[in-house]
């Protein structure tokens, strides 16, 4: 008699095991089958909204190295002036013109002038001209702290490029999305009506 028991209680394990398995396999197959059609409001707004945010994260990035740069060209120049035989007049100078970078700086939409990049590249290039004799004549920096200073403007200064580069493929990705989309991201409403493509640093990448 215990055996009829023993196979009842194997068979609906094993039943028990075939709809848990079937049930996995249809939520499975039911994931797979949402897919958003990439012609919707919903999976437009979805695209342009990830295009978006990396041309902010790159355009951010960007922004951020040139703040520190202004920022280390303030504690080189504090430092310098703490040093014996230091030219006040000459280092206040330099100071007024590291103090107008920033209100000098172009926007993502106000580059669409090349010349204000121009105006910016060449303030800030004159200043760090002006500043690196100053500050390390004949290459030796008069503390140890000026030495670390100048070496971190030296690698903010030759990454600019690089993360102008950076800028332009993410702009240039979110460009070419807009220009196949725009009636639709524009069609979303509120902040989506304004949309148009960006400018960039690459002369004649438009």
């Amino acid at each position: 008699m215990p055996t009829p028991v023993v196979f009842s209680v194997k068979s609906a394990v094993v039943l028990l095991l075939i709809i848990t398995g079937c049930t996995a396999s249809c939520k499975r197959d039911g994931s797979k089958a949402v897919v958003l059609d990439p012609n919707s409001a919903a999976a437009i707004k979805s695209q342009f909204d990830v295009l978006s945010d990396s041309v902010d994260i790159k355009w951010r990035n960007m922004t951020e190295s040139d703040d520190q740069k202004i920022g280390v060209t303030k504690l080189l120049l504090r430092e310098l002036k703490s040093q014996p035989g230091a030219d006040a007049a000459q280092l206040q100078s330099l100071e007024r013109a590291n103090a107008r970078l920033k209100a000098r700086r172009y926007t993502q939409q106000s580059m669409s002038s090349s010349d204000l990049i121009d105006q910016y590249d060449t303030a800030q290039d004159s200043l760090f001209r002006a500043l690196l004799p100053v500050a390390a004549p004949n290459g030796n920096a008069p503390t140890e702290n000026a030495r670390n200073f100048v070496e971190g403007l030296r690698e903010l200064d030759a990454g600019v490029v690089g993360f102008r580069v950076q800028y332009d493929r993410a702009a240039m990705q979110y460009n070419n999305y807009v220009k196949l989309r725009q009636p639709e991201i524009q069609s979303l409403g509120g902040k989506y009506t304004a949309v148009k493509p960006l400018p960039l640093f690459t002369i004649g990448a438009n």
